[in-house]
């Protein structure tokens, strides 16, 4: 265990009560989300940015929606149950314009466009991003949040992959 693990365990309330394997997710996403923003956004960290790269891929004929499809049925399914949004929704805070209305049309299911279909998974996945690099996410003592960066974890790697030029150094 690090020092920093240490002491955010002593300090930190409720973080000694997560399990390892939410430590590594969380710690995982902090990585593969500084990666994905050089890579993929040219350190441009924004929903419009998100955007644009993906109407590239569109516009490539690289873009790939079926690649994202297992992360955005657990959006779907978190965000969305019985005709309505989830409780969980609401705190992601995305904004209220064009891109926040597209997102809830892709996970109501209103909105099954490629383009769209990637950019919602990835503007929710820079939601998870703002959240917790600007605290949101310790105001639930970061618990709770396994599947969350699971999730979005296996979605930056395949995006990575696909579009990261990691080989390119």
């Amino acid at each position: 265990m690090t020092e920093t693990i240490v002491w955010l365990k002593a300090k930190a309330h409720g973080f000694d009560n997560l399990t390892s394997a939410e430590l590594d997710s969380i710690s995982d996403f902090s990585l593969l989300w500084s990666l994905f923003e050089s890579r993929i956004l040219n350190v441009e960290g924004s929903a419009r940015a998100i955007c644009d790269a993906v109407d590239r891929w569109r516009d490539e004929g690289t873009l790939d929606a079926q690649m994202l499809e297992p992360e955005l049925a657990y959006f779907r399914a978190r965000y969305f149950e019985g005709g309505a949004v989830t409780h969980h929704f609401e705190h992601l805070h995305l904004p209220a314009n064009a891109l926040g209305d597209m997102v809830l049309a892709v996970i109501d299911g209103s909105n099954n466009d490629d383009r769209d279909r990637v950019a919602a998974v990835l503007i929710i996945i820079f939601r998870y991003r703002n959240n917790l690099f600007h605290g949101v996410k310790w105001q639930y003592k970061l618990a709770g949040q396994l599947e969350n960066f699971t999730n979005a974890n296996s979605a930056l790697m395949k995006v990575l992959d696909r579009h990261g030029a990691l080989e390119d150094g």
